[in-house]
């Protein structure tokens, strides 16, 4: 073991070309550029390399990174990667089925928002050119021909579910005002530009699947000036929560089932449940430990294709009844501006205090639990990263501090703050596909072409709670690690 330590120290550093740019969050991370020539010294995850860039030294994600040889000898995977970042057969193949499509038009508050849009605009709506982006079995187009009368709907959807839309269009005596049209929104040719352009393509955490770098293509192309963009604005809204049931379900399990000691798993069921984000999460508002916060807004006639690599955002909580902060939970909201003058806008809100929704909400856990008292502060920021790669994925990261508002607690501990997550794949697709993420702490798993993983660190330790007399050794910049004996804060020299 010593001979193959040694060899790795004095192994030379490899030269990887950076795909994308990236900033890093930390003291700990490069930050770098697209074309950036970095020199790897270390790999010591699938997911995070030691990395050096003019001569600085430092974490960088191993996904933004490939060595330009490695170009002409892929493996198959990376050439089946390299065809198809967008993994458009997955993605629309789901599509292609009943089974999302059951989902979604079952889901009342989504469908009803779309209808009550049309309803309260027909007026307007009348001989305007519409198009229907992502229109699957053209609920929204059907709701504009029989409820406006515009002079035209063009229901475009990529899947092969277009071929029943038509079907659909012809049976509800639609044919003569809408036109179903199949492919995708970037190859996309229309006889003319378009009034309005509708479209329902936000993701779980509001992004996921990207499904609305389409809808911005779309729209620079084939929206005239002066048109109407539905949504016309979305938000992503962030709680600190308590998730007594979930923890309880996941981790106090392990304690005594059946009457037996099986604690010694609760190491692992920490890492396989609470490392990854849980979807269909639906939060009751008493769990909420705060007024929740929009962190991130989109205006969807502003928004770029090029912002949507990064987007970033900053929350302030103040804690509004003593309990315990097991993690943040997230979901978003968008508004349709009306077209009638003096009209009110149209809401779907997808959180806790609407009707639920088949999107719910998205539970983000702590590794552990954190008391926080009424008064506490917790502040931080929130970073949507798209992987450079597979561009439908993209990671979640959060950092954040907690001031307290009391020095007297049961016990001392460290505010681990910082929170990165990988996500494979959207909410639709792992919904119906079962668990699709394959992270273990620190050690990755490969599931089909995405490494996905979660990494703690504390890049600012807050002030820690502390029982009198009792001091904590955490500092500004500590890694943390887990060991047999739990985890360990170490600083950065």
């Amino acid at each position: 073991m010593q001979t193959e330590k040694e060899d790795e120290d004095d192994a030379s550093p490899e030269e990887y070309v950076a795909l994308s740019s990236f900033t890093g969050s930390g003291s700990d991370q490069l930050s770098f550029h697209s074309g950036d020539r970095l020199l790897v010294h270390a790999k010591p995850s699938s997911e995070w390399w030691w990395a050096e860039l003019h001569e600085v030294i430092g974490y960088v994600p191993a996904r933004y990174l490939r060595q330009e040889a490695a170009e002409e000898d892929d493996d198959d995977d990376e050439e089946e990667g390299e065809e198809d970042p967008w993994q458009d057969e997955e993605y629309f193949g789901s599509y292609g089925t009943l089974r999302l499509h059951l989902e979604m038009l079952s889901d009342k508050s989504r469908t009803e928002a779309y209808r009550q849009v049309i309803l309260s605009n027909s007026a307007s709506l009348r001989n305007k050119v519409v198009m229907d982006l992502g229109c699957g079995t053209g609920i929204i187009s059907l709701f504009c021909a029989q409820l406006a009368q515009p002079s035209v709907v063009y229901a475009v959807e990529a899947s092969s579910m277009s071929e029943y839309t038509r079907q659909l269009v012809k049976q509800n005596g639609c044919e003569e005002l809408v036109t179903v049209l199949q492919g995708r929104a970037e190859e996309l040719e229309l006889p003319e530009q378009v009034d309005i352009l509708v479209s329902e393509w936000m993701g779980n955490c509001l992004l996921f699947e990207f499904m609305v770098e389409s809808v911005l293509l779309a729209r620079d192309r084939w929206l005239r000036e002066g048109g109407v963009m539905w949504p016309s604005s979305a938000a992503l809204t962030l709680v600190p929560c308590q998730a007594h049931g979930y923890y309880a379900e996941k981790m106090a399990f392990w304690e005594r089932p059946y009457g037996l000691d099986f604690t010694p798993l609760q190491p692992l069921a920490q890492q396989e449940f609470f490392t990854k984000p849980k979807f269909s999460h639906l939060i009751e508002p008493d769990d909420c430990l705060a007024a929740p916060c929009n962190v991130i807004c989109l205006d969807m006639y502003t928004l770029q294709v090029k912002d949507l690599e990064e987007i970033k955002g900053q929350f302030h909580f103040c804690v509004e009844k003593s309990g315990v902060f097991h993690g943040f939970t997230a979901w978003f909201t968008v508004h349709f501006e009306s077209l009638e003058t003096g009209g009110a806008a149209v809401e779907l809100n997808t959180g806790p205090n609407s009707e639920p929704t088949h999107w719910k909400q998205t539970l983000f856990m702590l590794d552990r639990p954190v008391s926080v008292y009424a008064g506490d502060s917790i502040h931080g920021t929130i970073v949507l990263r798209r992987n450079p790669v597979w561009r439908r994925h993209m990671t979640v990261t959060m950092h954040w501090n907690i001031n307290s508002s009391t020095e007297d607690t049961d016990n001392c501990q460290a505010n681990f703050d910082s929170l990165t997550i990988f996500i494979k794949l959207g909410q639709r697709l792992s919904q119906c596909g079962g668990d699709r993420f394959s992270a273990s702490g620190g050690d990755l798993q490969k599931n089909s072409k995405i490494l996905s993983s979660v990494e703690f660190r504390v890049s600012e330790v807050s002030a820690a709670r502390r029982r009198p007399g009792k001091k904590c050794d955490c500092r500004r910049n500590a890694t943390v690690k887990r060991g047999s004996s739990g985890w360990t804060c170490s600083p950065i020299a």
